[in-house]
C-alpha cells in the first residue's frame, strides 16, 4: 500500500509539473517571472487588479492579494501577501508585500549638490612616496579605492585620525582593517616617517566625497530620495559607508552632451556654506536625507504616487529633469523591466525618445541620475546609468526600492 501511494504522489507531481511547462509554453506567461520576484516588496490592490485585468501572467495565471489589515497599537499593519495561483486553484507562489502608501510626494528633477562624510579614510593615490629615501613607486598593498577603516582595531573617521593611530604604535607594523570590492579585509603594515619623524602609510587618502545628482522625490515630511545608485569611490567598487553629509542647492552652469564612448556631464556649482539639508544614508538606491526646508528644490503643485513594479511595463514613460534650466517632462520608451529577485540598481532599460532632450544633452549624462521615471502618472523609478556606447539608452531602478530605504 505504501509503495502505490509513493507512486500516485510522484505522478501528480509528474502531472502537474508537465501542465506547467505546457501552459508556460503556449501563454505569454514569461516563467522567469515568478523566479526572478523578489520575496517581499511594495504594491497595492490596484497593481494586482491590473495584472490579473491585462493577462500579463497570460491566460492560465492568477494573483491573489490578502491584505492582513491587522492592526498592532495605534498603527496599522500595511502588509499582505500576494499569492500566485495555476487555473486560479493551484498556489505557485508566495510573497510578503508593503502597501504603498496612498499619500503623493513632490516630484524632483533639480540638480542638488552632495557631500558625504565617510566612515573611515579613502585611498585616492597608492602612489607610495618615501619622504626619507626620496622613493615614489605604487604602494605594494593598499590600492586606490581602500577604505581604511580600523588600525590596530581603533575605528578610523577621520584622516587625522592615521597620524595619531600611528604615532601610538609601539611596532614597527600596523594591522589595517579595510575595505575592498565592498568586503572588509585585514592586513599588516609597516608605515614610515617623513623628514620631521611624522609617522604616515605613505599614499594619499580624504575622509569626504563631493559631486551633484538629481533630487528624486520629497515627502510631506521633508525627507527626500536622490542620485538612484550608491556613492562609491572612484572606481566604483567600493559603496561608501558614511558617517553623515549635506545636501546643497545646485545651480546648472553649462551641459557637455553625451556621445558614444563619452557620457557627458551636467557642470554644476554648488557652496557648501549654504547647507540645505542633510544626508541621512548612502544605499544602493541612492542617497536618503531629509531637507532643513524645500524652498526653491520643489513646486508644490507637482506631486504623485509612488507606483510599484508591478505597474511597470515596457512602452511610453518619461523622465523629469530641469537639464534647460527649468523642470521639464521629456519622453522616454521603457524597453525592459526586470523584476529583481536580488538588489540591483539597474531594474529597468529605457530610450530617450526626446528630441528636445536629445538635442540638449545627446541623451542621459552624468548629474541627470536620479532624475524621475513617470509612466500612467505614478513615479515608478529614478535614472541611474547611461550606456556608454548609445547615451540615449540608460539604465533606471525602482522608485519602490528607494521607499524601501526611505522608510527602514
Amino acid at each position: 500500500m505504501r509503495l502505490r501511494k509513493k507512486k500516485s504522489n510522484f505522478f501528480m507531481i509528474y502531472i502537474f509539473l508537465l501542465v506547467f511547462l505546457i501552459t508556460s509554453l503556449f501563454s505569454n506567461f514569461s516563467s522567469s517571472f515568478l523566479l526572478n520576484l523578489p520575496d517581499d516588496f511594495y504594491t497595492n490592490l490596484e497593481e494586482i487588479e491590473n495584472l490579473n485585468k491585462d493577462k500579463t501572467l497570460g491566460q492560465f495565471y492568477s494573483a491573489d492579494f490578502v491584505k492582513n489589515n491587522l492592526e498592532t497599537g495605534e498603527k496599522e499593519d500595511k502588509s499582505g501577501t500576494v499569492v500566485f495561483k495555476l487555473f486560479g486553484l493551484i498556489p505557485i507562489k508566495k510573497v510578503k508585500v508593503e502597501i504603498l502608501p496612498e499619500e503623493e510626494v513632490f516630484i524632483g528633477g533639480v540638480p542638488i549638490g552632495l557631500n558625504v562624510t565617510t566612515q573611515g579614510a579613502i585611498v585616492v593615490s597608492n602612489t607610495f612616496v618615501d619622504t626619507q629615501n626620496n622613493n615614489i613607486s605604487s604602494h605594494k598593498i593598499l590600492k586606490n579605492g581602500d577604505i581604511i577603516t580600523k588600525i590596530n582595531n581603533k575605528q578610523i573617521n577621520a584622516v587625522q585620525d592615521i597620524e595619531e593611530c600611528l604615532n601610538n604604535t609601539n611596532s614597527s607594523v600596523v594591522n589595517l582593517e579595510i575595505l575592498r570590492n565592498n568586503k572588509f579585509k585585514n592586513i599588516e603594515l609597516p608605515y614610515i616617517k617623513n623628514l620631521n619623524e611624522k609617522c604616515k602609510l605613505g599614499v594619499w587618502v580624504k575622509d569626504d566625497i563631493s559631486g551633484i545628482g538629481t533630487l528624486t522625490f520629497v515627502n510631506s515630511q521633508n525627507q527626500f530620495a536622490a542620485l538612484g545608485h550608491p556613492v562609491t569611490d572612484s572606481s566604483g567598487s567600493n559603496i561608501i559607508p558614511i558617517s553623515g553629509g549635506n545636501v546643497y542647492d545646485c545651480s546648472l552652469l553649462g551641459i557637455e552632451k553625451g556621445k558614444t564612448n563619452n557620457p557627458g556631464q551636467l557642470k554644476c556649482l554648488f557652496v557648501q556654506s549654504e547647507r540645505n539639508g542633510s544626508i541621512l544614508k548612502n544605499t544602493k538606491y541612492g542617497i536618503i536625507g531629509k531637507y532643513d526646508t524645500t524652498t526653491d528644490m520643489i513646486d508644490s503643485n507637482l506631486s504623485a504616487k509612488i507606483g510599484g513594479r508591478l505597474s511597470v511595463k515596457p512602452g511610453k514613460a518619461s523622465i523629469i529633469s530641469s537639464v534647460s534650466g527649468i523642470r521639464q517632462e521629456y519622453e522616454i520608451e521603457i524597453i525592459k523591466a526586470n523584476y529583481q529577485k536580488t538588489e540591483d540598481d539597474k531594474s529597468m532599460i529605457f530610450r530617450v525618445t526626446d528630441k528636445k532632450l536629445i538635442e540638449l544633452t545627446g541623451g542621459i549624462v552624468q548629474g541627470m541620475s536620479g532624475s524621475p521615471i513617470l509612466q500612467n502618472g505614478k513615479i515608478v523609478g529614478a535614472v541611474t546609468h547611461v550606456f556608454m556606447k548609445d547615451p540615449t539608452k540608460g539604465y533606471g531602478v525602482y522608485a519602490d526600492w528607494m521607499l524601501k530605504e526611505m522608510k527602514n
